[in-house]
């Protein structure tokens, strides 16, 4: 009985010895067989961090290659099995931590068709990378869906995880930069103030005209006053007019005059200033995606009238839905390149100054724009990355 005991205790060690010996293999990408499972495979990512700080922290990490199958839609560096999503996540962050072009997410975007309205993500979602046929694809697993009973999603539009920051892009619409020539001709206009004041403040009461029906009581208008002409300055066609936010006014009281009592006073408001109505749908579920069509064009305005535009400006563009685009769509962003002086006949050799040519320098990629309102002619977007110095007049076209 004591031998028998002691051969099983040998066999014991030799099989615990065998354990702490053997090299530990590095962790393979979830199978197809692994991701219907309900429990949740692979490695997630961002802890604490939103999509996007834990895509620029992956991307900065250096020697580290994505271990994935080669394909033609190239995934991000050190892209994971799974990534869960997080309050403060955007669509567009979370495409980069597993694409390196975040606008090829629609051709690896698999969701479950048994979840109603499936391209809504919500915090505590997990999506999870997988190849098939040796192609990437990213699987959406829900986050109530680990839960015995089942329950239906009751979480508000609101609760979704959007394409862009949303709150800037509200902030943006609600205050309207560009003018088209008929909205200016059928706004209705200033008149004058209650005290006829010439500049008009926030508390003071106004009065307006030009309305071209009945107005509600408490109905909200911005007050705006039409700017400089905006010229394209590709064929020079004017695109409409610059459009200065001077403040915000709401309903008092019908009539033939209306009045309204200014509620918001950014700049001085003066008798002429047209009356627009508040606030601008801007979709909250589009996808990112490359122009249908080939497309060119310029910044040709910025909010907030800067010249050094940065990540998460809203910028205009000189082309619109005529020109085939789409809310969603992405285009590169690239500097006009500048002029400097041919060295050939510089030093001992230039006798004559003048001689001396102008050559323009190629131009350089400085960002990435998305488009998330279009009209005819021109398109509001948000600079989504900039990797330097981006101006009014800086050129945009498919990536």
């Amino acid at each position: 009985m004591q031998g028998h005991q002691l051969l099983a205790l040998f066999v014991s060690v030799a099989l615990i010895a065998g354990c702490k010996s053997a090299p530990q293999k590095a962790a393979a990408p979830v199978s197809v067989a692994a991701a219907t499972e309900p429990a949740v495979e692979g490695t997630a990512v961002g802890d604490q961090k939103t999509a996007m700080e834990a895509a620029v922290e992956a991307a900065g990490s250096a020697g580290q290659q994505s271990e994935a199958p080669a394909q033609s839609i190239p995934l991000a560096p050190n892209a994971p099995d799974s990534y869960v999503v997080k309050r403060g996540d955007t669509l567009w962050g979370i495409a980069k931590v597993f694409l390196r072009d975040p606008w090829y997410w629609p051709e690896i975007w698999q969701v479950n068709p048994q979840v109603h309205n499936p391209h809504l993500i919500y915090p505590g979602d997990t999506l999870r990378l997988v190849f098939i046929d040796g192609k990437p694809q990213i699987l959406l697993q829900r986050g109530d869906e680990a839960r015995v009973e089942p329950r239906v999603r009751s979480e508000p539009l609101e609760t979704a995880i959007t394409t862009i920051p949303y709150a800037t892009v509200a902030a943006f619409m609600s205050k309207p930069s560009v003018l088209d020539q008929n909205e200016i001709k059928s706004a209705p206009y200033v008149l004058a103030t209650r005290d006829l004041h010439v500049v008009m403040a926030e508390g003071n009461t106004l009065y307006a005209r030009g309305f071209t029906g009945p107005v509600e009581a408490g109905a909200h208008y911005n007050v705006v006053r039409v700017g400089e002409k905006l010229i394209d300055p590709d064929d020079k066609r004017l695109l409409g007019y610059n459009g200065i936010f001077t403040g915000a006014a709401h309903v008092t009281r019908d009539g033939p005059t209306v009045s309204l009592i200014m509620t918001e006073s950014a700049l001085e408001t003066r008798a002429g200033d047209k009356l627009l109505p508040g606030g601008v749908d801007v979709p909250l579920d589009f996808i990112p995606s490359p122009p249908r069509v080939q497309t060119n064009g310029r910044i040709i305005a910025v909010s907030d009238g800067v010249t050094i535009i940065g990540q998460y400006y809203v910028v205009v563009i000189n082309r619109g839905a005529r020109d085939g685009l789409a809310p969603g769509n992405v285009l590169a962003v690239y500097d006009t390149g500048p002029i400097v002086d041919d060295t050939d006949k510089k030093g001992f050799f230039n006798t004559d100054r003048f001689l001396t040519k102008n050559v323009q320098l190629p131009s350089e990629r400085t960002g990435t724009f998305m488009v998330f309102k279009t009209f005819d002619n021109i398109s509001y977007g948000l600079i989504m990355e900039a990797t330097d110095l981006i101006r009014v007049g800086d050129k945009i076209q498919s990536p």
